[in-house]
């Protein structure tokens, strides 16, 4: 197995299923760990954490408390907030199922709790508790008990928290079970993360996410047989990248190839040439439509021009009269494909290029549109013997890769990795890059890096960033991928001259250039 260098393997950054967690709680509690101590330890974390934000208190706690353990849970933030002088009342929408809950609803009951006999009232200003099922919820929900919660969550009387996970909401697929979930304004996930809540489709109901930590052991971790992490912004300061000598000229400070643009897209290739040279790569040539490479030296003097590209009536370009004559092995990388429009036949004739070179071959847009549209389609990939790396959006996945069906994004990117011996980055409000082995799913990023024209600042930037870090070890890993894409996120996110691909590009410069990643003298 790979070693894996980013992010670690700890509580904070693995992901795993319904199932797996569950594993591991049988797993701690046979090796001794009792049931009741781990749920006082998760209602003990919750607890801290709300009184660390009493404005939410203020008016009051209901806890809705579930038939399960995620009830028990429930119960023991009840009974801690309670002592602590706050009013909390409770209410049991379903009837309890666990004596370990009903042996704290009995208790609190016995110190003054308030036990609801009938629904509260929604336009009450309390703040709500949902610790109804959390991570066991395995179908549909009463959908009176949903639009209860949904009716207090729109009236914006008072917060919505989420206990592990939204009640209505699938904790592997990260989809309501019916028509609705719980909305939520905060979901406070326990132990590990769950599948579910990073998964685009959840982002309407969970609002935001907290992870609290209940000491699941790093032994426990380290076994899990799919490694998932979940990286944020926080995780930059733990990027590693190959830091180069200060002696090493142009050429061995990565040498990269970008093919883009067209008469019907050439802001593509401007883009995507911006993106290569933020990377602070040292050698970046490019095959361009002749209506970019003419003025090329006025907004980009340092590209060097390998070739043109002439354009059909339709205005698609044509990559094969340039492949044809140039020698692709003088490259630590090539991109191909920011907006080259659609030529099949073109496609055809210079496939055979592309499938021998030997370097890290960046797909992005009409290259995967082209192959989608061929008559190899995504075998394409199984032809080539080199790495590959691709960068589709959803629908250019689906056109790429019909015949997978996978219930997450998660699964589709790790799938299609695995039976095509590619990485992925499937791009998306939480974007997510894999290969046949591991899975990089980023959250919390800036939702400006969701615009036209960052998509090819970001190949542009993968492209230049892979070609420096191939000239220090030849065979990168994925995880400078996610690094890569990580890093192009957070860039948008901390753009003050405007949230333009131009603008974020410059940001994107001068955060390589501060992080001093690489000795360049």
């Amino acid at each position: 197995m790979n070693e894996i260098v980013w992010p670690t393997i700890d509580s904070e950054h693995l992901i795993v299923d319904s199932k797996q967690m569950l594993i591991l709680e049988k797993e701690m509690f046979s090796d001794g760990m009792p049931q009741e101590a781990l749920m006082e330890k998760a209602g003990i974390q919750i607890s801290r954490w709300l009184l660390k934000k009493k404005s939410l208190l203020k008016n009051g706690i209901t806890v809705f408390i579930g038939p399960g353990h995620n009830g028990g849970d429930g119960a023991v933030i009840a009974r801690e907030l309670f002592l602590k002088g706050f009013y909390v009342q409770i209410w049991c929408p379903f009837p309890i199922k666990k004596t370990l809950t009903n042996k704290h609803l009995n208790y609190l009951t016995s110190i003054g709790v308030t036990k609801l006999v009938e629904p509260p009232d929604a336009n009450g200003k309390e703040l709500w508790i949902d610790a109804v099922f959390g991570n066991n919820q395995t179908r549909k929900v009463d959908n009176k008990l949903i639009k209860l919660f949904n009716q207090k969550f729109h009236n914006k009387y008072g917060k919505v928290i989420s206990i592990d996970i939204p009640t209505g909401l699938c904790p592997d697929k990260g989809e309501p079970f019916l028509d609705n979930a719980v909305k939520a304004a905060y979901t406070l996930t326990i132990g590990l993360h769950k599948i579910g809540l990073t998964q685009d489709s959840a982002l309407p109901f969970i609002g935001e996410l907290h992870h609290l930590d209940v000491g699941v052991p790093i032994s426990k971790l380290s076994k899990v047989d799919k490694k998932i992490f979940k990286v944020t912004y926080k995780d930059l300061k733990n990027i590693n990248l190959p830091s180069l000598p200060k002696n090493s000229n142009k050429y061995k400070r990565g040498r990269t190839l970008l093919v883009a643009g067209s008469e019907k897209y050439p802001g593509a290739a401007y883009l995507t040439l911006k993106g290569a040279i933020s990377s602070g790569a040292g050698f970046i040539s490019a095959v361009l439509p002749n209506l970019v490479a003419e003025s090329i030296w006025q907004v980009a003097p340092e590209i060097v021009l390998k070739g043109t590209m002439q354009c059909d009536h339709k205005g698609n370009a044509s990559l094969f009269s340039a492949l044809k004559n140039i020698d692709l092995s003088a490259y630590d990388s090539l991109l191909v494909g920011p907006g080259i429009g659609i030529d099949n036949d073109d496609w055809q004739k210079s496939k055979e290029y592309l499938i021998a070179f030997e370097g890290l071959l960046i797909l992005d847009a009409d290259a995967l549109n082209r192959i989608s549209e061929s008559k190899l389609e995504s075998n394409f990939f199984l032809e080539r013997k080199f790495k590959t790396w691709i960068t589709p959006h959803i629908k250019e996945f689906r056109r790429l890769f019909p015949d997978i069906k996978s219930e997450t994004n998660v699964d589709l990117a790790l799938d299609a990795a695995k039976k095509f011996n590619i990485s992925i980055l499937l791009k998306g409000a939480n974007s997510i890059v894999a290969d046949n082995k591991k899975v990089w799913q980023l959250f919390g990023t800036d939702s400006q890096t969701a615009r036209a024209g960052l998509g090819d600042l970001l190949s542009g930037f993968i492209a230049g960033s892979s070609a420096i870090d191939l000239t220090f070890c030849r065979n990168i890993s994925t995880d400078f991928f996610a690094k890569y894409v990580l890093l192009h996120s957070f860039a948008a996110s901390k753009c003050k001259k405007g949230s333009n691909s131009s603008a974020i590009g410059d940001e994107l410069s001068e955060l390589m250039r501060n992080k001093k990643m690489r000795q360049i003298s």
